[in-house]
């Protein structure tokens, strides 16, 4: 496909801003008379609120406003399940609740508020595990469940928060046609999304009672709705403004310090700002859940797989959270991207008394794709087959069902295995005394909602495109953009983007989900079909032609052998009527899927899926059990590349990320209390732990994305886990199923084959 703009690796419109430090992030805005606002936590995991006083810390000096839960109305919020308050009002679920908040005139006269703040508490019992809170008399975490509302379709009991599940064929008559079965158990353990930058909101009232939050959510129509619940206000009387996002990974989705900006702010009188620190961000954000796999599948002797018996745990903590939702996904992920005739997966999302769970980059896949991928080259090795061989005898391609019946089309997954595996030399699995290489594949959702643009052509030529889609650090936008000006014949720098304001945006479904560049784009080409109508009507008559004659080439409407620039006609229409405005709408079609065969799940289908494979080397010191990766390659399915060198960005990112996951990072706890929430001790990997990632874009066109494009945000975050814990598993023979797989994990485990071989 001959294109003038889409497939080039072009600059990114956000990037002058960000290389020169002049694009103001939420972190950085301020307004005049502003406050700061802190907030008050609970150091208990699980208690009555049995007295809380605050007149000490009201009489300080430079203190000028202080709430608690008897300060705001009481109303529960939340996205499946409405069973948060902003804050606790007679019970506290974890260590770092909210239970009060200060505004005041410095940061320092805010924390001698915060120290000056008394919490009696009545201790109950706690729990921390889901084994725990869903053993048959464990405590409640929430014993008014039955009163919250809830999504309708929800499966909850006691501390399940959610039960989903998918059921197809025959499990058991599955197993019976087995020649061997195989079970598995699985840990990972709950990690943050590393974003630069820590939650931050600034809230101001103005004399009509209207509020305008300036905030990094990824999600500012969402953040004026749960506002406007949480306020009891209409939302036309809430504005949210996105400045520059340092970083959002998911950890921004939902509310996290804008109601508490806004609702000091009305307490104040004047603008607060309040801004997370890292200790906030480890102990009471919205990391990723830490999850319980089990897996007992079904195969044959040559390597058939018959079926599958699947059940992931999700500890999403105090509050549902994304819980519902996570757990309806991982269902799908628990699969595979494989063909198996006889499923029975199941889904829960379980209280505890940690910290409520969020949404991170692929939301379930590469807790639930740890376990499978894992598993994948546990079988292959006790079948005596070769781990790839056996992936590709059992891979989904072109017509097959998915899980819950939908028909894949677009699928990539063959050649993206057969490239990652031919990229990393996989010929030579063990390439030498303690290396080895694994590999692990899957695929993923491009997640739907609506995206609306407006878009404009100035009088000078260039073209005004107007979002409500945040950019977050992506480019996608920046794709979008080259969708635009491919449609409308002109280059990328002509367009100027407007993004991200509920009040002068049109909605959209939000950064989330792998969606923005396929929505906003798909989007933009709505809008230039509008615009290129209003073009050749408006040209026609001055070119002496039919508008059908005209066409769009290199911004001008031609048409026999006459032309008229952009320009021209964008000032001929202000002259003779409103201008050359159009608005662009795109909701993603429906996914067909069996309903019979799910139950209780809120994302029964992946719309125009993507499909991936990742391939890793390996080298591990047998003393001290260290991992260094030596190599690693990505093979993505990308439909279409919009912008490579953008796309390729995202895929190094997104390896970054899960290699932290796979091998260092993890949020622990003891006793209910974050015992590494600072960033010395909760290691992500830095740019001396990452190894050159080799990326190569495999595109077969969805029938649903701008130009065949499909998401690519998500999907590199899905695989390294499990294809490190191959390549791992190859290098020295034992296989580690917990993450991360630690060096101390490696160096035991090899401890404990010696000492069973002397034994024997």
């Amino acid at each position: 496909m001959k294109t003038r703009v889409l497939g080039k690796s072009l600059p990114r419109f956000d990037a002058p801003g960000k290389v020169t430090g002049t694009l103001v992030y939420a972190a950085d805005f301020s307004l005049p008379g502003m406050l700061v606002g802190k907030v008050f936590r609970s150091t208990e995991a699980h208690a009555r609120l049995a007295h809380l006083d605050t007149t000490r810390a009201n009489g300080l000096p430079g203190v000028r406003g202080i709430i608690t839960a008897a300060d705001v109305p009481d109303v529960r919020y939340g996205g499946a399940v409405k069973d948060e308050t902003v804050l606790a009002r007679d019970r506290v679920r974890y260590v770092g609740q909210p239970i009060a908040a200060v505004a005041a005139t410095t940061l320092e006269a805010a924390e001698a508020a915060l120290a000056a703040i008394v919490a009696t508490y009545e201790p109950l019992t706690p729990v921390f595990d889901v084994e725990t809170a869903t053993a048959p008399d464990a405590p409640l975490l929430h014993p008014d469940w039955r009163t919250y509302t809830a999504m309708p379709i929800l499966h909850r009991e006691g501390n399940v928060c959610n039960r989903a599940r998918i059921v197809a064929g025959d499990v058991e008559r599955g197993f019976a046609e087995a020649d061997r079965i195989f079970e598995h158990r699985f840990r990972t353990a709950m990690v943050h999304q590393g974003y630069t930058e820590p939650r931050a909101a600034v809230a101001q009232w103005d004399s009509a009672g209207t509020v305008t939050v300036w905030s990094n959510t990824q999600l500012p129509f969402e953040i004026q709705n749960t506002l406007a619940e949480i306020l009891a206000i209409a939302p036309s009387k809430i504005r949210v403004v996105v400045p520059g996002i340092g970083g959002g990974f998911g950890g921004k989705l939902r509310v996290g310090v804008e109601h508490v900006a806004a609702l000091l702010a009305k307490r104040a009188g004047r603008p607060v700002k309040v801004l997370t620190t890292a200790e906030e961000e480890l102990t009471a954000a919205y990391p990723r859940q830490a999850t319980i796999v089990e897996l007992k599948t079904g195969v044959t002797r040559d390597g058939r797989i018959t079926a599958k018996h699947g059940r992931i745990w999700f500890d999403t903590g105090a509050f549902a959270g994304s819980g519902p939702g996570v757990a309806s996904v991982a269902t799908l992920v628990l699969a595979g991207p494989y063909r198996i005739p006889n499923l029975d997966l199941e889904g829960h999302a379980v209280y505890t008394n940690k910290t409520n769970c969020g949404s991170f980059r692929a939301p379930s896949g590469p807790q639930s794709n740890f376990a499978v991928e894992s598993q994948m080259d546990i079988i292959a090795d006790a079948l005596g087959l070769d781990p790839l061989d056996f992936r590709l005898k059992n891979i989904v391609r072109e017509g097959d069902e998915g899980p819950t019946g939908q028909v894949l089309n677009a699928v990539g997954l063959e050649e993206c295995l057969v490239k990652a595996a031919d990229a990393i030399g996989w010929n030579d699995r063990r390439p030498g005394r303690w290396r080895g290489k694994g590999l692990a594949c899957g695929r993923w959702t491009t997640t739907g909602g609506s995206s609306g643009v407006y878009v404009k052509i100035n009088t000078d030529g260039t073209i005004a495109l107007n979002t409500g889609a945040a950019e977050i650090g992506t480019a996608a936008l920046t794709g979008a953009a080259q969708v635009l000006a491919e449609e409308l014949s002109v280059d990328l720098e002509d367009i100027n983007v407007v993004s991200a304001d509920t009040f002068s945006t049109p909605f959209d479904f939000g950064a989330q989900g792998s969606r923005t560049a396929f929505a906003v784009g798909n989007a933009c080409r709505a809008a230039a079909v509008d615009l290129t109508r209003q073009l050749y009507a408006l040209a026609a008559p001055h070119l002496g032609v039919e508008p059908e004659a005209c066409a769009l080439r290199d911004k001008h409407v031609v048409a026999d052998g006459k032309s008229l620039s952009l320009a021209e006609l964008a000032r001929l229409s202000q002259a003779t009527g409103g201008g050359l405005i159009a608005h662009g709408t795109f909701i993603a079609p429906p996914t067909p899927y069996d309903t019979k065969r799910v139950e209780s799940h809120a994302y029964p289908a992946f719309h125009s899926p993507s499909f991936h494979a990742h391939a890793a080397e390996v080298s591990v010191d047998p003393e001290t059990g260290e991992i260094t990766v030596e190599n690693y390659v990505v093979a993505q399915d990308v439909g279409f590349a919009m912008n490579p060198t953008y796309i390729e960005g995202q895929i190094e990112g997104g390896v970054a990320q899960g290699l932290g996951q796979a091998l260092s990072e993890e949020i622990v706890y003891d006793g209910g209390r974050v015992r590494n929430p600072n960033l010395t001790d909760y290691k992500m990997p830095t740019t001396l732990d990452v190894p050159r990632v080799q990326t190569i874009l495999v595109q077969h066109p969805s029938l649903v994305g701008p130009y065949g494009a499909k998401g690519v945000g998500e999907p590199p975050n899905i695989e390294p886990p499990a294809t490190v814990a191959n390549a791992i598993a190859a290098a020295t023979g034992v296989r580690i199923t917990s993450l991360p797989i630690t060096a101390e994990k490696v160096a035991l485990a090899l401890r404990d084959v010696t000492a069973r071989s002397a034994e024997s």
